[in-house]
């Protein structure tokens, strides 16, 4: 998600500062180089030889005639970005009113006047962070562009936000935004029927691509609402269902309104009545499967104008076959495209999925997260 991307990372005076070498090791195992600012209060919590083992970099201590704050945020500077991770109160407050009296805060006031993007993980405990005057600091730095990644609240803690939120927030903050002012809807993962109390029917879908696709549309700048039977996350509003019938009831809901929906999920395609009680075992019992509703179809109909993506997984691992009946879905419910791919490839991290629109195939193979990407921009491209 970072490939390529200069990454500025200044670290203050907070506990959570002993995270900041297994974030720089993440911000570079997603392609990202970084380059360390510290100020003394950090020093005193994690020694720079750690940064500068996790960055590959000697990190900036002090500020001297070599001008590092010009060299790494000004406007030909070196980083892209610039991260302050943990931001203390301190800092917070010192940023919204251009104050420079450490090499962090000055990296900032650069930064802000060069016009390169800054984004901020604060970490502090829970009353500080409730301070008005901390939060009139952080509505101030807002109002200039800034980004701010949302602390954890635990244990009367604002700790510092997840690694993965951070990245998300890095490439949000350095991805074009062919989606600003955009709202998308995405499905994930399986859906599932209470056969009695205890047993279900489903799928294999891990809701890994859907999820990687509802984070690629909001790092291009979307508005995304998530629906799943899955974990909350921070890059979607999400919408929490179980059954066919509750992801149809809650996609009808989220698409009024909305710009595109893209229907990753694997939905089942039957349901069946539930026992009230726990169906005993010992004996062959026969379940009789109904029918549900197709999403796609349900939704067209409602919506005759709504840009929407299918997918279409296939057993048969015949990719002229996965094309014939990707066309033939997109054909009947007039979609922009559809994600074809071999049922194989649930529950792993990689895939390789077919693109087929009217009259092009597209053929991807990578991570499922590279394959949200591309998806999100293709989506961009066919909204515009």
């Amino acid at each position: 998600m970072l490939e390529g991307t200069h990454v500025a990372l200044g670290v203050t005076g907070s506990i959570a500062a002993v995270k900041t070498v297994e974030l720089a090791h993440e911000l570079r195992r997603h392609g990202a180089s970084v380059r360390a600012v510290m100020t003394d209060a950090a020093r005193g919590i994690v020694h720079p030889w750690a940064l500068e083992f996790a960055t590959d970099h000697p990190p900036v201590t002090e500020l001297t005639g070599a001008v590092e704050h010009v060299d790494l945020c000004g406007r030909e500077g070196w980083a892209d970005v610039l991260l302050i991770a943990p931001a203390t109160a301190n800092t917070v407050g010192k940023v919204a009113a251009a104050v420079d009296d450490t090499p962090v805060t000055t990296c900032a006031t650069t930064a802000l006047g060069a016009g390169v993007p800054v984004v901020v993980a604060p970490a502090m405990h829970e009353p500080m962070y409730d301070h008005p005057g901390v939060l009139d600091a952080i509505e101030r730095v807002e109002s200039w562009g800034v980004d701010f990644v949302d602390p954890r609240i635990e244990e009367g803690k604002a700790k510092i936000a997840s690694e993965d939120a951070v990245v998300t927030a890095l490439a949000r903050a350095t991805t074009p935004d062919p989606l600003a002012g955009r709202q998308v809807v995405v499905t994930s993962g399986a859906t599932t029927e209470s056969v009695d109390p205890i047993r279900t029917l489903s799928n294999r879908a891990s809701g890994r691509t859907g999820r990687a696709v509802a984070r690629a549309c909001h790092v291009r700048g979307a508005s995304v609402t998530l629906v799943h039977d899955g974990p909350d996350v921070h890059y979607a509003d999400v919408r929490r269902v179980e059954s066919a019938a509750e992801m149809l009831d809650a996609v009808r809901s989220a698409v009024d309104g909305a710009d595109a929906l893209v229907s990753a999920a694997a939905v089942s395609d039957f349901t069946v009545e539930r026992a009230p009680e726990k169906i005993r075992s010992g004996e062959p019992i026969t379940l009789e499967l109904e029918p549900t509703p197709k999403l796609l179809d349900t939704v067209r109909a409602d919506h005759p104008d709504l840009t929407m993506v299918g997918f279409k997984a296939e057993t048969s691992g015949d990719d002229d076959a996965m094309v014939e009946r990707a066309r033939a879905l997109r054909d009947r419910v007039g979609l922009a495209f559809v994600v074809a791919n071999d049922a194989s490839v649930m529950r792993e991290a990689d895939t390789r999925a077919l693109l087929v629109d009217a009259d092009a195939v597209d053929r991807y193979e990578g991570s499922k997260l590279g394959l949200g990407g591309r998806i999100a921009e293709d989506l961009a491209d066919r909204l515009d």
